[in-house]
């Protein structure tokens, strides 16, 4: 979850929606035991993430570089046994810190996710233009609910109803 900030979210067209979005994933991804790392952009001028996004996170990195990989996200992501291959990306701003943290992340060897509903930006053409960057770059886009589902797998699974009201 990058750049989720009291500072930030303010200046976010459409910001509200953004939160709601990035809160539903982390709920159903602690549900279904995905880890979450958060990151702040220089947090002493944009203040930290959102409570409710800081929550949700195991780990938040403070970071001064755009691309979150040459702050420690690669250093947090090694932590993980089994190493996980495919990171998840939403927050703010998608034509800045998402698009060079997805671009470092593709550099690693890393498998991409970019979810589309859960990236803001201050300018709608900015958030256009990087998703369709971040595309071309070899990034999987996807919706929350495409996502969270895809998470899930089968109606199955134990945390289905819960996941279920997460949804609605």
């Amino acid at each position: 979850m990058i750049d989720l900030q009291k500072r930030l979210m303010p200046a976010i067209a459409e910001g509200q929606s953004v939160i709601e979005q990035c809160v539903r994933l982390g709920q159903a991804a602690q549900l279904l035991h995905v880890p979450i790392i958060g990151t702040e952009q220089n947090p002493a001028s944009l203040g930290d993430n959102l409570p409710e996004i800081k929550a949700l996170c195991q780990t938040t990195i403070s970071k001064t570089y755009f691309d979150a990989c040459h702050d420690g996200l690669l250093i947090e992501l090694a932590k993980f046994k089994p190493a996980r291959q495919q990171i998840i990306l939403v927050g703010c701003e998608s034509h800045v810190c998402v698009l060079q943290t997805a671009f470092g992340l593709i550099a690693n060897q890393y498998q991409v996710t970019i979810v589309i509903d859960a990236l803001g930006s201050r300018h709608p053409l900015d958030k256009e233009i990087a998703i369709e960057r971040m595309a071309k770059a070899g990034a999987k886009l996807v919706t929350s609910e495409m996502l969270i589902f895809e998470w899930l797998q089968t109606s199955n699974q134990p945390e289905f109803k819960a996941i279920l009201k997460i949804i609605k």
